[in-house]
């Protein structure tokens, strides 16, 4: 979608199945690997997978040595920070971790040891704290604090102790995110590192500026299985974002089971951009899915691309197309050829049909109906289409989500539009938003993680310009749709279409590191946007990354902290050692 003109249970964190493993639910006949490339594989090709894992173990094992931290170090940047230098705490094999007498609360305990064990060695055995926080060791209490919110929290520092408190279990995920990168950078990786634990002394207020902050990935263009959708979940929840869109069908492939339809995806399912192996989600893999994102505190958001980006589902169901030729499987990239017929009852019954069956499976609020590029359906049609659409979403008792092309058709209760223009002047969205709507957004031209970082970037698209970090970071989201007060905005989320990206080391590539401008930019207050500040905490976050064995581009704009003999490659490894949770 938008890539070019139209022309026509509790887990630790994700580690990625072996290549060679099978998943569930391909299309019969592939051999499930979605990280298999194509014959559209961009030049140059990239170093072997295995000499990336290579190169990232000996950068974690041999190179990262623990860097000090400050108490502003932290991506996206606190609310408030209040350092005290002399009230610096270490971690030691003694020390423990305390927790409210709350199931989900416990929860964040788990996943906060899992994360600090193996790098440490430690034990951190978990205890329920006796009264309102120990003051010793790490402690973790739900408290009434109104002025926090949903996902606020405090954190303070002292020689005896961490204590984080907020009112939720997601305010307590979000300040274990924070001490997190109060550790030193090796803290990420998964076997044993020498070294002395500290945080940085002070305390910390922090809540975010927007309450919607998301990733969307592309998984209809090329499909991805199960282990890489939650090792992207636990890069979003890094950064404290909160939503995650999947994009689970286009012309390209279908990948949500419905069972009600089931030639969805055993026709549907079986093709991706360039021929590459396509796939789709059972239930199961759906609920897996759902399941580790909310133990992140995150939100799938899954979306169902209506009426246009249709070859798949009319490859499956031809009644459903206009009159003319017979669909067929489409690998390319072009878009707006694709319709189902809206003058056809049985597109609404297909639409009911479909729509209900993810709502069912959905616990978030949202569904996303996509709406955008159907070219072939103008005016009252398009409108009367989206109008219906609608109001099934609506009986369905979801909140509807659509591309800002949605905006002419009639309110309804609650709509929120993602607007992904590139030029703040858009009179029509404004209208829609004085009727009620509220936007989501996600500029082509700065939000959209697909688009090159520089004109030689290997992957990608430029239809929308170059976005390297710097113009990721630098807008805002308050004041991007002119006409259209800052009470309106939703929140942020930054796409990834996946038309040339082929594998869970481009996934990453193209991710990071603009995702956590993106981040900063949703959870923030704007009176912390300084560039020259961010771009240097930014630059932290790389040590953690390659100690985890993350991909990213190491971006000319960010002042990256050198290690001896660099990886002679932009695509740093994403392989072993695989990062830990969320």
């Amino acid at each position: 979608m938008h890539p070019t003109p139209a022309t026509s249970p509790q887990q630790p964190e994700h580690r990625p199945a072996p290549a060679t493993s099978g998943t569930t639910g391909t299309v019969p006949g592939t051999d499930g690997d979605a990280n298999t490339p194509t014959n559209s594989a961009p030049t140059p090709v990239p170093p072997a997978a295995g000499e990336l894992a290579r190169l990232a173990a000996h950068e974690a094992g041999t190179r990262l040595a623990p860097a000090p931290v400050r108490l502003g170090d932290v991506v996206p940047a606190p609310e408030q920070i209040r350092p005290a230098p002399r009230a610096d705490f270490t971690l030691t094999a003694d020390t423990r971790v305390w927790v409210s007498p709350d199931p989900a609360a416990r929860a964040v305990a788990e996943r906060l040891a899992d994360l600090l064990r193996p790098a440490t060695g430690y034990r951190l055995p978990i205890a329920e704290a006796p009264h309102a926080g120990p003051t010793d060791g790490i402690a973790l209490v739900l408290a009434e604090q109104p002025e926090l919110g949903p996902e606020g929290y405090r954190l303070d520092v002292t020689p005896t102790g961490v204590r984080i408190s907020a009112a939720t279990a997601t305010g307590l995920h979000h300040g274990t995110q924070t001490l997190r990168q109060l550790l030193p950078a090796t803290i990420e990786s998964s076997t044993p590192v020498r070294a002395t634990w500290t945080l940085p002394g002070g305390s910390i207020l922090d809540r975010p500026r927007f309450p919607y902050r998301g990733a969307m990935l592309d998984v209809a263009r090329h499909f991805f299985g199960v282990d890489d959708v939650l090792r992207v979940i636990d890069h979003l929840a890094r950064y404290k974002l909160n939503h995650l869109h999947l994009h689970l069908t286009d012309d390209q492939g279908w990948r949500i089971a419905v069972e009600s339809r089931p030639r969805l995806t055993a026709v549907g399912a079986s093709t991706a951009v360039g021929g590459a192996p396509g796939g789709w989600y059972t239930p199961a893999d759906y609920q897996r899915i759902i399941a580790y994102a909310a133990e992140r505190h995150l939100t799938v958001v899954p979306e169902i691309d209506l009426p246009g980006h249709t070859n798949a589902a009319l490859t499956a169901h031809p009644e459903l197309a206009p009159a003319g030729p017979t669909p067929v499987p489409y690998t390319g990239t072009e878009v707006g050829f694709s319709y189902l017929d809206p003058t056809n009852p049985q597109t609404y019954e297909f639409v009911a049909d479909v729509l209900g069956e993810v709502a069912a499976r959905t616990p978030g609020p949202f569904l996303h109906i996509g709406g955008d590029e159907a070219f072939k359906v103008k005016g009252a049609v398009y409108t009367g289409f989206v109008e219906r659409a609608q109001r099934i979403v609506a009986k369905l008792g979801k909140t509807v989500v659509g591309w800002h092309q949605l905006a002419p058709a009639a309110h309804i209760e609650g709509r929120v539009l993602q607007w992904w223009g590139t030029d703040g002047i858009d009179p029509t969205t404004a209208d829609a938003v004085r009727r009620g709507a509220r936007l989501i957004l996600s500029p082509g031209n700065r939000a959209y993680l697909d688009m090159k970082y520089t004109s030689d970037t290997p992957i990608g698209h430029d239809w929308a310009g170059l976005i390297d970090v710097r113009r990721a970071y630098d807008w805002d989201p308050a004041t991007q749709v002119t006409g259209v007060p800052a009470e309106s905005v939703l929140g942020v989320e930054a796409p990834l279409w996946t038309e040339s990206v082929t594998s869970l080391a481009e996934i990453e590539f193209m991710l990071l590191p603009r995702l956590p401008a993106i981040a900063e930019l949703g959870w923030s207050p704007r009176a912390t946007h300084d560039w020259a500040a961010f771009r240097t905490r930014l630059a932290g976050q790389g040590p953690r990354w390659t100690a985890a064995g993350i991909a990213f581009h190491r971006s000319a704009e960010v002042p990256w902290p050198a290690t001896p003999a660099d990886p002679p490659t932009a695509l740093v490894a994403a392989s072993t050692p695989r990062p830990r949770a969320a």
